[in-house]
């Protein structure tokens, strides 16, 4: 049983496992969503500010985004009075328009500190800003972002992009590095920009894949018309990283969704923008060892499956509570100390392997429970058959001694009640021993003893035992010769009682002067001992009922035979016992024949030579 129960964990913790690794990716995705948030990190001051080209800025300006470059050179002037420690440009830079407004914007650049321009990756390479405009950037990085495949959803950008032998770096990445004046140390488990570590191993397809910290209140954003309609506005761009460029609804073709979302979009500089701050701000969300994981997952498994066997009752479905609340928690436990914990992984193989304990140790209880009515009901079967069964020779003893102490009797009369009571006394034990062994059998308490069994000395035996009955019937019992040789391997004991019930059942629902017939031979293997009566018979529904505990023919209602309906159950379990079976045949008006098919001994001489035919 204890075998059986670890394996059965272990292959659902197994297969829980497998599910989650293969499937759980939504649930993760959902998990990690709302813990980002429900769980906020002290507040801080952003050293980011968004300078915005939204849809205010385009109606103010003639032509829209293909007159934007004049407008942009003026609020970069504007910009570079505050000092800020870097640029961000994110537009399309790659072309030449109108030659006043390209030599007014490369104007702008060239003043600029820290200019950082963007790049588009292209299936085959990056996109080329246009060199009068490249040429002033102190970095070109690019604005690539990483929405999940299955949500849409932008949790993590790559740091770098490679096409062929040419890498970039993230816009974020390089405003960080050149905010801190810095340079990018690489390594193949993180980056190092000046005294930040960023700690983000290389992916053989997507690169470094950065979770992102997004502020929960927002980037700081100022729009360009607003900028250049009060140019004080500038003041807020003052010793930070300035991220430039599209959140107009008309023009942008990058609106994504990010764990903040509810049913509005996010812009890729806005993204690129809370990418910096993560790194600013130091706030980076690693994702936990797979093996811490699976150990996690391992152990509460492990307490569940010992909590249920070892803790009585509700205390083993409390704990299971308190492991489920462990394993569904735990992820937000981490996700507060910066580690991003798998919840699918985690929790599901924790869960299944707690709904699996408590199902075997219900089930177990119920086994119990069904185990105790059995013995409860056993017990009471017993009762009626020792009340019914016994009834007999308790009154041939109870009678017999009232006559020996009221009555003057004779010695030879009293030496025949003697003997009626020694006799009487005798079956009766041999009846309770017959029981009890029975009983013993069917609850496995007890092996069959083996002993090689003569089938025409059985058959003699119960012969004489029922012959008394017949008489007062009158009855004719006879049999048919029985080979010598026929044998059968078991409980004598138990064989003679089978074959006496049904003898004496042949007896009791048979009219009177009618024949009762045993007969015995061998079928292949198969010793066949088969008894038939002259009685009512039976109905064929009736015939698949017999066998059942207390159930009553309707050949004893109309014999008026009592009977407590158990024989011919305890006659079964017997014949089961010794690999066998009982076949029945019977007709309403023309009798039943009861046969008692067993496996024949191994062939050698009985001890017991001869048959006797009674009629």
């Amino acid at each position: 049983m204890r075998t059986r129960y670890i394996a059965l964990l272990a292959g659902v913790f197994v297969l829980a496992w497998w599910a989650s690794v293969e499937f759980g990716a939504p649930v993760d995705n959902a998990s990690y969503d709302e813990m980002f948030r429900r769980y906020q990190p002290a507040p801080w001051t952003p050293q980011s500010a968004i300078l915005a080209i939204d849809e205010e800025t385009l109606e103010a300006t003639p032509g829209g985004m293909t007159h934007i470059r004049g407008k942009l050179a003026q609020a970069l002037q504007l910009v570079d009075r505050a000092s800020p420690k870097a640029v961000v440009v994110d537009l399309i830079l790659t072309d030449q328009r109108e030659p006043a407004e390209d030599q007014q914007l490369a104007d702008a650049f060239r003043v600029t500190p820290n200019l950082v321009l963007s790049t588009m990756l292209l299936p085959d390479r990056f996109e080329r800003v246009s060199p009068a405009f490249a040429r002033w950037a102190a970095a070109i990085g690019h604005v690539s972002a990483q929405p999940d495949e299955k949500d849409s959803v932008t949790r993590v950008i790559p740091l770098d992009k490679h096409i062929g032998r040419e890498q970039r770096w993230a816009i974020a990445l390089e405003a960080f590095r050149l905010s801190r004046n810095a340079s990018i140390i690489e390594s193949p488990t993180d980056l190092q920009v000046g005294s930040t570590t960023i700690p983000f191993r290389r992916t053989e397809d997507n690169g470094r894949l950065m979770r992102i910290r997004y502020v929960p209140g927002g980037i700081p954003t100022v729009s360009m018309k607003k900028l250049l309609s009060a140019p004080g506005e500038a003041g807020k761009f003052e010793g930070k990283v300035v991220f430039v460029g599209v959140t107009a609804p008309s023009e942008v073709r990058d609106r994504l969704f990010t764990p903040y979302s509810s049913g509005y979009t996010t812009t890729g500089i806005e993204i690129h923008a809370n990418a910096f701050e993560t790194m600013a701000q130091g706030l980076f969300l690693t994702d936990a060892p797979e093996s811490w994981v699976f150990l996690f997952s391992l152990v509460l498994a492990a307490a569940a499956g010992v909590a249920f066997p070892w803790l009585p009752g509700w205390k083993a479905y409390a704990a299971g509570g308190v492991i489920l609340l462990a394993s569904w928690f735990t992820p937000y436990l981490f996700f507060t100390h910066r580690i991003v914990f798998s919840w699918a992984t985690s929790a599901g193989p924790v869960t299944a392997c707690v709904v699996a304990a408590a199902s075997w140790e219900t089930l177990v209880v119920r086994r119990n429970l069904v185990r105790a009515e059995t013995d409860r009901t056993r017990y009471q079967q017993a009762m009626h058959f020792v009340t019914h069964e016994m009834r007999t020779p308790l009154s041939a003893i109870q009678g017999s001694s009232e006559l020996i102490s009221r009555y003057a009797l004779t010695d030879e009369k009293r030496r025949q009640i003697a003997d009626l009571i020694n006799s009487e006394s005798k079956r009766l034990a041999r009846m309770i021993e017959v029981f009890l062994n029975v009983e013993r059998l069917s609850a496995g308490e007890m092996e069959l003893k083996r002993e090689e069994i003569s089938i025409a000395q059985m058959v003699e035996v119960c012969l004489e035992r029922a012959r008394p009955l017949a008489d007062r019937k009158h009855i004719s019992l006879s049999v048919t010769p029985v080979a010598a040789d026929l044998c059968v391997t078991g409980d004598r004991e138990l064989m003679e009682y089978a074959c006496y019930n049904l003898l004496t059942n042949a007896v009791k629902y048979s009219p009177q002067r009618t024949e009762v017939r045993i007969s015995a031979c061998k079928d292949d293997s198969r010793i066949r001992i088969a008894v038939q009566d002259q009685g009512i018979g039976m109905e064929q529904k009736e015939v698949k009922k017999i066998f059942q505990k207390f159930y009553r023919t309707r050949r004893a209602e109309e014999s008026g035979e009592a009977g407590t309906g158990i024989g011919l159950s305890i006659v079964q379990q017997i014949v089961e016992q010794h690999g066998g079976q009982i076949e029945v045949v019977s007709q309403p008006g023309k009798g039943s024949c009861f046969t008692l098919v067993l496996p024949a001994a191994a062939p050698r001489p009985c001890s017991w030579k001869t048959t006797r035919l009674y009629s």
